[in-house]
């Protein structure tokens, strides 16, 4: 089928809910994607944050060929080793407690809201609230949409579900004072990965852990882009003076597959209980086989080591091009600030033009999310080509 034909079929069988970049991608390995026509190009976004380990890791596909090839699917009545084994490792690698697992990482936060709502119930609050900040991103099912201001002013959604709160971005006053006797959970992202990358300042994250200390509410970290080592530690809550007592992940947990996870502090294990919650897919055999895969080969402290440095040489090289008037992050996980003036959507598209895929999260900001294993060559030739297209795209 050419590409134009493929254009069509899209226009006339799927909703258009997606600005899709006129590129069909059919092969992938390690840090490159080749489109239809045999271009090849540098991944420098990974499916926004999934394929982490590269494109078909060599362990992950066998992972996922081995079990697809013994049980696919028995549904959450019965046992199976993968899921079981996951949620071990996942508990052990991070908060201690249990798991619920779901399909993506929206899901995983309605999961933490239920286990919120639930906790604060118990403890005799009646219209139980979750704040979050401004600019977080946590999904858009309607749980995880009312949580998400920006989208929640979608008033053609509405109505939104209530007891949902939203303070100024990064604001420790701002925040010990909406939370409350009333307050069931303080739902945050440690780093704004869809608003353009915008890590919390310590401080900040001491005063939601003090606030939610000191009125019972629990403190969630939405984790599903900073966690599976993308800032050079396993969770990114680890490079911070807090602990969570919800963890969110999803994205590069299954490696390309769709999974997401809740896991709970020892404390809030049991929580829910049957029939609260359900999902007929989730923790799926094939899946947990792929997410174990990719959890062995992130959980390394070589490989995470290995992403603190090429972070760093890409934190070092990008601030002296002309054009980039900062640059934040942690680990690989970076949003590059341009100079007023310069299109940074023009830019994203330039760079697709010359072979490097990056994202547009807000105007004026490229979002860069490459594999964690990406090499130091790969590296200078995404600053290269990003200096390039700067100079191309700049006013004058």
């Amino acid at each position: 089928m050419n590409f134009s034909d493929l254009q069509d079929l899209e226009q006339r069988y799927l909703m258009q809910t997606y600005r899709r970049a006129p590129v069909e991608f059919v092969r992938g390995e390690g840090t490159l994607l080749w489109d239809s026509e045999g271009k090849q190009y540098l991944d420098f976004l990974c499916g926004i944050s999934v394929t982490s380990v590269g494109h078909c890791h060599p362990a992950v596909v066998a992972a996922v060929r081995e079990q697809a090839g013994r049980l696919m699917h028995v549904s959450n009545l019965f046992y199976t080793e993968p899921m079981v084994r996951l949620a071990e490792r996942l508990s052990r690698s991070s908060l201690g407690g249990k798991v619920f697992f779901a399909n993506s990482g929206a899901e995983a936060n309605e999961c933490a809201i239920k286990v919120a709502r639930k906790k604060a119930h118990l403890r005799g609050v009646e219209t139980p609230e979750i704040v979050s900040f401004e600019r977080d991103f946590h999904g858009r099912t309607y749980g995880a949409l009312a949580a998400t201001p920006k989208l929640a002013e979608n008033a053609a959604l509405g109505p939104m579900l209530e007891g949902f709160r939203a303070v100024p971005f990064d604001d420790p006053g701002a925040l010990r004072d909406a939370v409350y006797e009333e307050t069931a959970a303080v739902l945050i992202e440690p780093i704004q990965g869809e608003s353009g990358v915008y890590p919390l300042r310590g401080e900040t994250l001491l005063a939601a852990r003090q606030a939610c200390d000191e009125t019972g509410a629990l403190l969630i970290f939405d984790e599903i882009q900073t966690g599976m080592g993308r800032t050079g530690s396993l969770w990114a809550y680890e490079q911070t003076p807090v602990r969570p007592d919800l963890l969110t992940s999803a994205k590069a947990l299954g490696g390309g597959l769709p999974i997401g996870a809740c896991i709970a502090a020892e404390s809030l294990g049991d929580v829910l209980e049957p029939g609260d919650h359900a999902s007929t897919f989730a923790g799926g055999a094939v899946v947990a086989a792929a997410a174990l895969a990719v959890l062995e080969l992130v959980d390394d402290p070589a490989l995470l080591r290995q992403v603190r440095e090429r972070g760093a040489e890409l934190r070092e090289a990008l601030p002296a091009l002309d054009g980039v008037r900062e640059v934040r992050g942690r680990g690989l996980m970076l949003g590059v600030g341009l100079v007023e003036g310069i299109d940074a959507t023009a830019v994203g598209a330039d760079l697709l033009e010359r072979g490097l895929i990056v994202n547009v999260p807000e105007p004026g900001t490229l979002r860069l999310l490459p594999p964690l294993t990406v090499d130091s060559a790969q590296v200078e030739r995404a600053a290269g080509l990003i200096g390039e297209s700067l100079l191309a795209c700049s006013p004058g």
